[in-house]
C-alpha cells in the first residue's frame, strides 16, 4: 500500500470539512427558510410597505400645500400685520423694543470673530440692544481670544456681555437658560439667538422684530438658512481615495476667507451639496407648511427670534434631549403660542465639510426627536389649550413620519428588506412600492434645490448610506440607549482649510484606520453579496441599484468623502 504524504492528506481534510460546512448550511437554511424566514421577511415588506405610504402621502400633502401658498400668495406680511420701525423725534429710540442676542459658542476658533462682528453690526439702536456671548470654551486660549474680541468691540461703545460659567451642564441650554437669569435681561422683550457660524445681515432686527412687536400671538419668527453664494462660482469635488488629497490644492485659493466675512460652503465638496439639497427641502417646504397651515414648526436652534414671554412661560430652555430647540418650540406651541417662518430672510452659516462632524450632527439631529417624542407623547395628548387636529399634526406628522418613519423605512427598507428579497426570491415586492413611490418621494424632495437636480442620484445613494446612522440613532433615542444625551459639538473649519491646504498638498498625515467605517463596510458588503447573487439568480435586475449603493457605502466606509483636514 502506497505511503499518503501530509501534503495529500491536508488538503482532502479541509476540501472534505468546507463541503461538510457547506451541505449543513444549506441544510439549515433549506429547512429554515419556508416555515421561519419566508413568513418574516413578508412581514417587513408589509410593514415597510405601509411606512413607505405613510412617507409618500404626507410629501405629496406638502407638496400640495406649497403649491396652494405659492399660488394664493399667502406671504407672511399678508397672514400678520408688519410695519417698519420708524423713528419719532419726540420718543427718541423708546419706540424700539429692547432685544437681547446671544451667542452660545465652545471652541469656537475659527468663527468666532465672524459671529460676534455680525452680531455688532446689526442695524438697531445702541441703547435697546444687549450683545452676550455666552462661552462654554475649554481652551483657555481661545476664551482669551474671545474675551478679547468682546472687550475691543466694547471699547467701541457696543453694549456686549462676555459670559461665562463653571461647567458645561446642560451643554447649549444650559449656557442659554444661564444667559437669561443675569439681571440685564429682564428688561428685554425679545431674544435673538444665532450659533457661533451664522451671520446675520444689518437689517436682520428690523425685518423680524416688527412681526413680533405687531402680533402679540406670535412667540417665534424663524428664518431661513444660507448655503450658497447666488451667482457665484461653482466648483465641486468628490472626495475619493486620491480626491480627499487633490481638494485642497483644487480650493485653496477659493477657500480663503477674511475675519470680517466668511465664504458660504455649499460648493466645498459634494458631500456639502448633498447636505444643501435636503437641508433647502427642509426649509423650503417643512418649515413653510408648518407655518402656513398650524403655525408649528420646529425651531432650527438659531438664526430666530423669541418672544422671551412665550420662552418663559414655555419653561425656559431644558436640556433633556439633545435638541433642546424642538423641546422649547413644542411645549411653547403646546402653551398657544404661533411660530412665523422667513423664508425671504436669510443667515449665512457654515455646513459641515468633514464626514466626522456630520456624522455626530446628524446623530444629534435624528437621536434628539425621538427621545423628544418619547418624553412628550402623553403631555401633547392631554395638552388643553390646542386643537385635536393641531395635536395630530405635531404627533403623527411632525414626530412619527418626519423624524422617525422616514429614518427607518430608507434604511430598514432600501438597504436591507429589498436586497434580502433577492436572496428569497418567493417574496416580491410589488414595483410601485419598489419603483414608483421612492422615485415620486425622491422627486419631491429635490424641488428644494433646482441647481443641483444633475447630483440627484449621488443624493440619493448618500442619504441611504446616512439612513444608517439614523436609524440608529432613532433608536438609541426612542430606547433611551448608551448615547441618547451625548453632544458633541459641530466642528466649523473656517480659516482651518487655508492655514493647512499646503501642509495636506505636501505632506497628508493620517492614521487609517481612523478613516475606517466598519457599519457601512458591513453594510457595503451586504449590498455587494445581494448584487452578485441577482445577477446569477435574480430576474428583478435589482443588481443595478445594489451594486451603485454599495459603492456608496464602501466609499463612505473608508472615510473618501467630504473635506479632509490634516493633522496639525
Amino acid at each position: 500500500m502506497e505511503r499518503l504524504t501530509s501534503t495529500q492528506i491536508i488538503p482532502d481534510a479541509f476540501q472534505g470539512a468546507r463541503d461538510d460546512v457547506a451541505m449543513q448550511f444549506a441544510m439549515i437554511w433549506g429547512q429554515i427558510k419556508a416555515p421561519l424566514i419566508v413568513p418574516l421577511l413578508r412581514l417587513a415588506v408589509a410593514i415597510c410597505l405601509i411606512m413607505s405610504l405613510m412617507l409618500f402621502i404626507e410629501r405629496v400633502y406638502m407638496g400640495i400645500v406649497i403649491v396652494l401658498v405659492k399660488l394664493f400668495g399667502r406671504k407672511p406680511d399678508r397672514r400678520y400685520k408688519w410695519e417698519p420701525m420708524k423713528d419719532d423725534v419726540e420718543a427718541g429710540n423708546s419706540i424700539y423694543p429692547m432685544v437681547l442676542v446671544q451667542i452660545p459658542m465652545y471652541n469656537e476658533r475659527e468663527v468666532y470673530q465672524l459671529s460676534i462682528g455680525a452680531a455688532c453690526g446689526l442695524s438697531w439702536p445702541s441703547d435697546r440692544i444687549i450683545i452676550q456671548v455666552l462661552d462654554d470654551s475649554t481652551d483657555p486660549t481661545i476664551k482669551d481670544m474671545v474675551e478679547l474680541e468682546c472687550q475691543r468691540r466694547a471699547s467701541k461703545g457696543i453694549n456686549i456681555k462676555y459670559e461665562v460659567r463653571d461647567s458645561r451642564n446642560g451643554y447649549k441650554s444650559g449656557a442659554l437658560k444661564e444667559g437669561m437669569k443675569r439681571s440685564y435681561v429682564k428688561s428685554c422683550d425679545y431674544v435673538a439667538i444665532f450659533d457661533a457660524d451664522f451671520q446675520p445681515e444689518p437689517d436682520f432686527l428690523r425685518r423680524t422684530i416688527p412681526f413680533l412687536d405687531h402680533n402679540p400671538e406670535l412667540g417665534l419668527v424663524q428664518t431661513r438658512w444660507k448655503f450658497e453664494i447666488v451667482g457665484g462660482s461653482f466648483v465641486w469635488v468628490l472626495c475619493c481615495a486620491a480626491g480627499s488629497y487633490l481638494l485642497f490644492a483644487a480650493k485653496a485659493a477659493r477657500v480663503s476667507r477674511t475675519k470680517d466675512m466668511v465664504l458660504v460652503n455649499a460648493d466645498e465638496c459634494l458631500m456639502t451639496r448633498m447636505q444643501e439639497m435636503s437641508l433647502d427641502y427642509h426649509f423650503t417646504v417643512e418649515q413653510e407648511v408648518g407655518s402656513s397651515t398650524y403655525a408649528f414648526f420646529g425651531f432650527n436652534g438659531t438664526a430666530g427670534v423669541w418672544r422671551i414671554a412665550a420662552l418663559n412661560e414655555a419653561g425656559g430652555w431644558k436640556d433633556r434631549t439633545t435638541v433642546e430647540d424642538m423641546d422649547l418650540a413644542v411645549r411653547a406651541s403646546l402653551k398657544g403660542w404661533e411660530f412665523l417662518y422667513l423664508s425671504s430672510v436669510k443667515v449665512k452659516n457654515e455646513l459641515p465639510s468633514t464626514l466626522k462632524a456630520y456624522r455626530y450632527q446628524q446623530h444629534r439631529w435624528s437621536c434628539g426627536p425621538a427621545n423628544l417624542f418619547r418624553k412628550m407623547f402623553l403631555e401633547i395628548i392631554t395638552n388643553k389649550k390646542v386643537t385635536s387636529w393641531k395635536k395630530v399634526h405635531v404627533i403623527y406628522s411632525f414626530f412619527l413620519v418626519r423624524k422617525i418613519v422616514a429614518h427607518l423605512v430608507t434604511f430598514i427598507f432600501y438597504c436591507v428588506v429589498l436586497p434580502a428579497t433577492v436572496l428569497v426570491p418567493e417574496v416580491e415586492v410589488p414595483k410601485w412600492g419598489a419603483v414608483y413611490i421612492p422615485s415620486i418621494i425622491t422627486i419631491l424632495n429635490a424641488v428644494g434645490t433646482p441647481r443641483s437636480l444633475h447630483l440627484l442620484v449621488f443624493w440619493i445613494l448618500f442619504e441611504n448610506v446616512m439612513s444608517l446612522h439614523r436609524t440608529k440613532a432613532t433608536f438609541i433615542g426612542l430606547l433611551e440607549a448608551g448615547r441618547v444625551n451625548e453632544w458633541i459639538v459641530t466642528e466649523k473649519l473656517g480659516d482651518a482649510l487655508k492655514s493647512k491646504a499646503n501642509k495636506a498638498a505636501k505632506k497628508p498625515r493620517f492614521r487609517f484606520g481612523e478613516r475606517l467605517h466598519l457599519l457601512e463596510l458591513g453594510t457595503g458588503a451586504y449590498l455587494f453579496f445581494c448584487g452578485c447573487y441577482d445577477v446569477v439568480f435574480g430576474k428583478n435586475h435589482y443588481f443595478i441599484y445594489l451594486y451603485a449603493q454599495a459603492i456608496a457605502f464602501f466609499i463612505v466606509g473608508l472615510g473618501c468623502v467630504g473635506t479632509f483636514v490634516p493633522r496639525s
